[in-house]
């Protein structure tokens, strides 16, 4: 079976003058080197096409594959995640991960947040800050947390973004707004635990192969896994994979809202307790990162006893199952 590989090269944008906190969601060389080799290992044979620009060239070109794995991430636009695999289904070609509706939906985390409360899934209040006008009404008490709403990889997260006063919200969602262009989510902080489920499968077929605790050291920037801790994350961060009876609820949390969204093949879900211990969702992620050292779902992986490749054929089993169904 010959699969396509879709992907933002991280080194060419930063080539072309993209700032390192711009281009920090876009995979390295090494990961597309580490995908494609676990993709041979499980027997397949790779064609890696690159951006969804050059993916444009080369359907023009009347280039095919049997399957895409497809990881871009895109650049612009709120709906950037979906631009790929949209292409994609414009030329009827079957590809790994979530479709465009549940990678336009999910990058917008109010958004998203709005269908989890409404399906009785635990998540913070929130209220969406479109402009400098949005910030009177934010009617809620303090602590908040505040982020920009479309974007990862801990992008506009610091230790500024726990916010304890009226001023320090107005300064925040005013720098948020000028630095991302795009709204703000504002929500209640949640002072608890924070932990990370992999989830490989889709559907009934979905479970959540292990769930990792992410515990901040104390030279970290203090109660956020920001883009910062995320950065230089093993001297900041420690991830910790144990039985504990916070897990399970942990574990329904993420395979409810896994499911209700609509995510396929494999991913993860992040969590975060409240003062009373209950585990709520904070966000998905449908595009995982897939570095087989210093990404999330990788690491717990690894940790559950999981070798990349046999993760990467665990995601391939699943993207199978669904086009051969």
């Amino acid at each position: 079976m010959n699969i396509g590989i879709t992907y933002d090269l991280r080194e060419d944008y930063l080539k072309m003058g993209f700032s390192p906190e711009e281009t920090a969601e876009f995979d390295r060389q090494e990961t597309i080197d580490a995908i494609a080799a676990a993709l041979e290992k499980n027997g397949f044979r790779t064609n890696r096409i690159g951006n969804i620009h050059q993916l444009c060239r080369r359907l023009a070109k009347g280039d095919r594959w049997d399957i895409v794995f497809n990881i871009c991430e895109g650049l612009y636009g709120m709906g950037r995640e979906a631009q790929a695999p949209a292409l994609l289904d414009a030329f009827n070609i079957p590809y790994v991960f979530s479709d465009p509706l549940v990678l336009a939906l999910t990058l917008h985390k109010g958004m998203t947040k709005t269908l989890v409360r409404a399906a009785g899934i635990p998540t913070a209040d929130y209220h969406m800050v479109h402009s400098p006008s949005d910030i009177p009404q934010v009617n809620m008490p303090f602590p908040l947390f505040a982020k920009p709403v479309a974007e990862g990889t801990g992008k506009g997260i610091h230790s500024g973004s726990v916010i304890q006063t009226p001023g320090q919200l107005e300064a925040a969602c005013r720098s948020l707004l000028s630095s991302f262009r795009q709204p703000v989510l504002v929500e209640r902080f949640l002072p608890g635990r924070e932990f990370t489920a992999g989830i490989v499968g889709t559907g009934e077929h979905a479970q959540c192969i292990g769930v990792m605790e992410i515990v901040l050291k104390e030279e970290a920037e203090t109660s956020v896994y920001s883009y910062h801790n995320k950065e230089d994350y093993e001297k900041l961060v420690e991830y910790h994979v144990k039985d504990d009876p916070i897990v399970e609820q942990c574990v329904k949390v993420a395979l409810d809202s896994w499911r209700m969204l609509g995510c396929r093949d494999g991913g993860r879900v992040d969590i975060r307790c409240d003062e009373h211990d209950i585990p709520n969702f904070i966000e998905v992620n449908p595009l995982a990162g897939l570095h087989p050292v210093h990404s999330d779902l990788p690491i717990l992986a690894s940790r559950k006893g999981i070798g990349y490749p046999e993760l990467i054929g665990m995601i391939m089993q699943s993207a199978l199952r669904r086009v051969s169904s």
